[in-house]
């Protein structure tokens, strides 16, 4: 089942395997009277309907290959091609506790790095016991962030050539922390723009964001 995500402002979003990206369009087309145009740009590829509903991609690892421009009717062949390709993607997993890292190919890990770390939550006492807490608290938090960076940087940088994407996974001011690694900084940079929502990285949670990397995100808004 295609995973689901309200969108601001009214709209939903969902997650497309590849080989389904075509026959997906096609059913879009025929529930919302037909497909007038598609414009097709470097990074995105937006479908208007009939009735004004509208589909839109924006174009994962790379630019689409040309011609771009609007044309009539249902023309995404050159995005499926293009999400259909053959790819080697580097994952980052992390929330603060835990991490998960590895390298897919097609969907598929590889390689793989996964581990966890005790941070206790936050103490509602107060007076000294409440600060001691929060320095514990705090040299916790800062252990496993450290974990996680020298993870990234044993599995992913001897791979960083071979990388045809980056992926990153989990909560953003743990992922914002990462980025604060000199190591990593090159690395980082070239992640993908979508930032996937997982729960506590572990292994089986990595294998399925390796399926979730190389699906088509699709913004679908019904007509006003």
């Amino acid at each position: 089942m295609s995973r689901v995500r309200e969108l601001a402002g009214g709209g939903r979003a969902v997650e497309v395997a590849p080989r389904r990206v075509q026959g997906w369009f096609e059913r879009f087309a025929a529930q919302h009277d037909g497909a007038a145009t598609t414009l097709l740009e470097p990074r995105t590829v937006l479908v208007t309907a009939g009735d004004g509903a509208t589909a839109t991609v924006a174009v994962p690892f790379g630019d689409l290959p040309e011609p771009h421009g609007e044309q009539p009717g249902l023309a995404v062949s050159s995005l499926v091609e293009h999400v259909s390709a053959s790819r080697r993607i580097g994952l980052v997993l992390v929330r603060l506790g835990a991490h998960s890292v590895g390298v897919a190919v097609d969907g598929v890990v590889e390689s793989s790095s996964t581990d966890r770390h005790l941070v206790h939550g936050r103490n509602k006492a107060g007076g000294w016991s409440q600060q001691r807490f929060a320095r514990r608290r705090e040299g916790q938090s800062a252990r496993s962030l450290a974990s996680a960076a020298d993870a990234v940087a044993r599995t992913l940088l001897p791979e960083a050539d071979r990388l045809d994407g980056l992926v990153l996974g989990g909560d953003h001011k743990a992922l914002q922390a990462l980025r604060e690694d000199r190591r990593l900084t090159g690395l980082l940079d070239r992640a993908e723009q979508r930032v996937l929502d997982v729960p506590e990285p572990r292994r089986a949670v990595l294998d399925e964001a390796a399926a979730r990397a190389v699906a088509v995100e699709i913004e679908i808004r019904d007509p006003r």
